[in-house]
């Protein structure tokens, strides 16, 4: 594999293990309709296929402070630095909103490192898409992931109405998009990736303030 087909690789890989909080800043309004998010971390841990298919191109990750990597070198902690929307607690797949990551990871294969940093992101109607800077470049991706937010576990701090709370969910499950997996097979050349793969799992809490009431 040469190393533009790497470059490409090191790139398509991050897209689905960041864009779940990774999106256009500009997609949702701000119309004073959504709440913020602040004190908050997302943390993004591969699968055993996204651990598989790094391994095959010889791919290994780090982190770009203030991110950090996990202990067992298998996830990446981004603290949010800013984050808005609705998170939708009675029925979390209708989730929506947007957020900047702080931070970013290096991946690195035999002869291409790809640096992917300024990460923000988007999510609406179950699909989450993002744009980064990938090697210095402005790169965007359109409906690159489906996180299964009803799939993952939902705490919530007991507060009174409107008032600011903690909020975690855990293990949400990352799959492609059909847009994804016809890159992923395009560029990778196998087609064992599906839109049922799950790539990755994502873990966030932080504190959501909700909008003021009008």
């Amino acid at each position: 594999m040469d190393t533009s087909r790497r470059s490409v690789l090191g790139a398509v890989m991050a897209a689905p293990l960041l864009a779940q909080f990774t999106g256009a800043p500009d997609a949702v309004a701000d119309d004073g309709s959504l709440g913020t998010v602040s004190e908050a971390s997302a943390v993004v841990r591969w699968t055993p296929l996204g651990e598989l298919l790094l391994g095959r191109f010889g791919a290994t990750v780090s982190a770009v402070e203030p991110a950090t990597l996990g202990e067992d070198g298998k996830s990446v902690r981004f603290p949010v630095a800013s984050g808005e929307g609705d998170p939708s607690l009675v029925n979390p797949g209708q989730a929506h909103g947007n957020g900047r990551l702080a931070g970013g990871v290096e991946i690195r294969v035999p002869e291409a490192t790809v640096r992917v940093t300024e990460l923000q992101g988007f999510l609406r109607d179950g699909v989450a898409w993002g744009t980064c800077v990938v090697n210095g470049l402005d790169v965007g991706h359109k409906a690159a992931v489906r996180p299964g937010l009803d799939a993952g576990v939902l705490q919530v701090e007991s507060v009174p109405l409107g008032k600011p709370m903690k909020v975690k969910v855990t293990d949400v499950p990352l799959r492609p998009t059909p847009e994804l997996v016809a890159a992923l097979a395009t560029t990778l050349g196998t087609d064992e990736i599906t839109v049922d793969s799950v790539l990755a799992q994502v873990t966030a809490e932080g504190v959501y303030t909700p909008p003021a009431k009008r």
